[in-house]
């Protein structure tokens, strides 16, 4: 009698995905599948969960959660898993076209707020005078309104930050992330950790309410 072999999955689960809201999560939308090919398309259509309104724009979804699903459709399967043990769903809704008004607002004030700051900065360390100075030493003759070194200096300041951050608009000089893209990076790893700890937290008291309901 010939031996059945035990049919085998490789689950990679993905670190964050969006799905739209009032759409159904299923294995494919937050999940790399590697298995049979007649179990293939059952696998990426399975459908897990559908998101709440209670919910929030927010919701954890665990390996131990999606195993008994997949066994539903492949009852004796084998799941090997690879990986992160849970994945992060952000419910997103339409989009919203982007404001211009709101754009044109933030621009002014982070334009004048970074040079309001550079102005205070060079104000403290008395920046006119080391100027004046330093013109003095190279020309020999004290100009109390260096301009010309004055505005070589500003393109520096501007020259300097677009080389320190690596970027101009949409323009990259290398692919080397960027002080502000590597700061992004570590502050959404810390969001998404308190997330998954938050839902975890959650589903315990949850859990806690129910042992200690009365029968």
């Amino acid at each position: 009698m010939a031996q059945v072999s035990t049919p085998t999955v490789y689950l990679q689960l993905k670190k964050r995905v969006q799905i739209p809201r009032g759409k159904m999560i299923k294995l494919g939308d937050i999940a790399h599948i590697l298995s049979e090919p007649e179990w293939e398309e059952e696998l990426f259509s399975l459908e897990l969960a559908l998101p709440l309104q209670k919910d929030g724009n927010m919701l954890v979804m665990d390996l131990m959660q999606i195993i008994p699903q997949i066994k539903k459709v492949i009852p004796k399967v084998f799941i090997e898993s690879i990986g992160l043990q849970q994945v992060i769903v952000e419910i997103v809704g339409n989009p919203k076209k982007p404001s211009i008004p709101l754009f044109l607002l933030v621009w002014l004030l982070l334009f004048f707020g970074s040079a309001l700051t550079i102005m205070n900065f060079h104000a403290d360390v008395n920046m006119m005078e080391v100027q004046i100075r330093v013109v003095e030493m190279i020309t020999g003759k004290r100009d109390e309104h260096p301009y010309l070194f004055q505005t070589a200096y500003s393109i520096g300041i501007g020259f300097g930050m677009v080389v320190f951050f690596n970027h101009l608009f949409k323009k990259k000089w290398n692919e080397e992330p960027t002080p502000l893209e590597v700061e992004m990076f570590l502050y959404q790893e810390n969001i998404d950790q308190f997330v998954v700890a938050e839902e975890y937290k959650r589903i315990g008291t949850k859990h806690q309410k129910q042992d200690d309901s009365p029968l």
